[in-house]
C-alpha cells in the first residue's frame, strides 16, 4: 500500500506527542469519499487538538486538522467523481474522525462540499472554519440591522474570524465598524480591512460594571466572550444585537436580563460544525463572491512538517491573521 504522511497527536495517561507520522491507505468504506488534500489551515480548535488535554478529540491516536480542500482520488458514494475539487469544515474532521492535516484523507461523503468556481483550493482555506464562521456572523448582522451607518463592535479583531468579518462588513457597505484589540500594533491592517476605529478593552469599557450603560452599538460580533462580553452587552443599542461566535476569554458569562427585556436585544449563536448542508453551500457562494476580501488579509503559509509554531502562537495570543497549511498535494 502507498504510505503517505500526517500530523498525528497521540495521548495516553502517562504519555504525549505530535508530530509528523507515515500512514498506509486502507480500504475505502462505503460512502466515504478519498481526497487528495491540497490545503488545510490551523485554527484555534486545531490547536487544542494539538495539546495535552486540549479537550476537543474523542480518541487517539488523532489525525489533526478540521478543515481540508482538495480532488477526490476515489469515491464509494454516489454523486461524487474522480476528480471533483471539494472542501470539508467541520463536522466530527479533526475530533471525531481524522482531520485535514494528511497528504490522504478518508471522509464521509455527506461532509463534502464542491468547492465553488470562483474558489481554489487554497483561497479557500485562505477563509476556511474561521472564514466561514465569520460569514454566518456578517449574515447574522446584515439580517438583523438595516442601517449601513450602524455602529458596530467586533472583539478580538486580529483574529481569523473576526478580521474576516471585519473585511465581509465593509464589503457588504457597513462604514462605521470599531475593532476592538489590545494589539494597538496592527491598527494600520485593521483600518486596511474596514475598521473605522481601533480600541482595546480599556479605552471601550465601562469603569464600572452597570446592568446598562450608554448605548453606543447596534450590533456586536464577539469572538472572545467571558467577562468582556458581559461587559460590552449593557452597551448595546435598543433593538440591537449580539452575535457569539468564540469564548477565547472564557465560557462563564455572568450578567443580567435587562439589557434583553429593557433594551430589546438579541444574543444570536453561531456554530459552524454542523451547519445544515444547504446553508453551507449558500455560504460558501457567498465567500466565493466576496473572495476580494482575501486580498486584504494577512496570511502565513506553512508545509505539513511545519506546524508547531503556529500551533503555539494561537495558544499563546500572539498569532495574526490566518496561517494555511501546504499539504503537497498536487495542485
Amino acid at each position: 500500500m502507498e504510505d503517505f504522511l500526517a500530523f498525528e497527536v497521540t495521548q495516553t495517561e502517562n504519555v504525549f506527542s505530535r508530530g509528523i507520522v507515515k500512514k498506509q491507505k486502507e480500504k475505502l468504506k462505503k460512502d466515504y469519499v478519498r481526497v487528495q488534500v491540497e490545503f488545510s489551515d490551523i485554527n484555534y480548535k486545531d490547536a487544542l487538538a494539538a495539546s495535552k488535554n486540549g479537550g476537543v478529540v474523542t480518541d487517539y491516536p488523532k489525525i489533526a486538522g478540521i478543515d481540508l480542500a482538495g480532488t477526490i482520488l476515489e469515491t464509494n458514494a454516489e454523486n461524487w467523481d474522480i476528480g471533483q475539487k471539494v472542501l470539508v469544515t467541520g463536522y466530527g474532521l479533526g475530533t471525531d474522525l481524522d482531520g485535514g492535516f494528511s497528504q490522504i484523507q478518508d471522509v464521509p461523503a455527506e461532509w463534502l462540499v464542491e468547492i465553488p468556481e470562483k474558489l481554489n483550493s487554497k483561497e479557500a482555506m485562505m477563509f476556511g472554519t474561521a472564514g466561514f464562521t465569520a460569514a454566518l456572523a456578517v449574515q447574522a448582522v446584515d439580517q438583523e440591522i438595516n442601517a449601513k451607518d450602524a455602529p458596530i463592535l467586533v472583539t478580538g479583531a486580529t483574529g481569523g474570524v473576526s478580521s474576516t468579518a471585519i473585511s465581509l462588513l465593509q464589503q457588504l457597505g457597513y462604514s462605521n465598524i470599531t475593532a476592538l484589540s489590545s494589539k494597538k500594533t496592527q491598527t494600520d491592517w485593521l483600518t486596511n480591512l474596514g475598521a473605522r476605529a481601533i480600541n482595546t478593552p480599556e479605552e471601550i469599557l465601562p469603569e464600572k460594571k452597570r446592568p446598562l450603560a450608554k448605548q453606543k452599538f447596534a450590533a456586536i460580533i464577539d469572538t472572545v466572550g467571558g467577562d468582556i462580553l458581559a461587559s460590552l452587552l449593557p452597551l448595546i443599542q435598543y433593538n440591537g444585537c449580539a452575535v457569539l461566535c468564540g469564548n477565547a476569554s472564557g465560557i462563564a458569562l455572568k450578567t443580567t436580563v435587562l439589557p434583553f427585556i429593557l433594551r430589546s436585544i438579541k444574543m444570536i449563536g453561531i456554530d459552524s460544525v454542523y451547519v445544515e448542508m444547504e446553508k453551507r453551500k449558500q455560504v460558501w457562494q457567498f465567500l466565493a463572491e466576496n473572495k476580494n476580501v482575501l486580498e486584504k488579509q494577512t496570511y502565513h503559509e506553512v508545509a505539513l512538517t511545519d506546524l508547531d509554531e503556529t500551533i503555539e502562537s494561537l495558544l499563546n495570543g500572539s498569532h495574526i491573521g490566518r496561517t494555511i497549511v501546504d499539504i503537497g498535494g498536487k495542485k
